[in-house]
């Protein structure tokens, strides 16, 4: 198994942790344009147009509902659970694509998952807390950090 696949699948589950479901939009937007191959494989849905449109959806909605202050914290059980769910498929979907070893892309994903959701709500905390930086402007650092960090795991894998 590649170094690369090993941090790639660890980075793409602390990107997870951050926003659950961007990385996985990514992974289906890479899929669409060709830079991911799942084509006869059980991940091969995720090449389909209409989980691009899905999780696109689900993403755009995620990213505005993390900025409402009656959302609740990202390590609250049903947030944490899908992190970790949404961890395992990105890292099983960067194994499939590089023809990796599924179950260590997983397990390395899902620490990374828990990684970025604790780390990410503590550092969040903390810029707002003891920086005194607006939750809002936060949030949007996060968001780009999620978004760019999935587009560039998912085009040097």
């Amino acid at each position: 198994m590649s170094t690369t696949l090993l941090l790639f699948s660890f980075l793409i589950g602390c990107l997870v942790g951050l926003r659950s479901l961007t990385p996985p939009a990514i992974i289906c937007l890479a899929s669409h344009l060709g830079w991911l191959n799942f084509a006869g494989t059980r991940l091969a849905f995720i090449g389909h147009r209409w989980m691009l449109i899905l999780f696109t959806l689900l993403a755009l909605f995620e990213l505005v509902n993390d900025k409402l202050p009656k959302t609740p914290p990202r390590t609250a059980p049903p947030g944490l659970i899908a992190r970790i769910l949404f961890g395992a498929l990105c890292g099983a979907a960067l194994a499939v694509s590089s023809a990796g070893n599924l179950w260590v892309a997983v397990v390395v994903a899902v620490i990374g998952a828990l990684a970025g959701t604790f780390g990410g709500y503590n550092i969040r905390h903390a810029l707002d807390t003891k920086a005194h930086l607006p939750d809002l402007g936060v949030a949007l650092a996060e968001d780009v950090v999620a978004i760019a960090g999935s587009l560039f795991i998912v085009s040097h894998l």
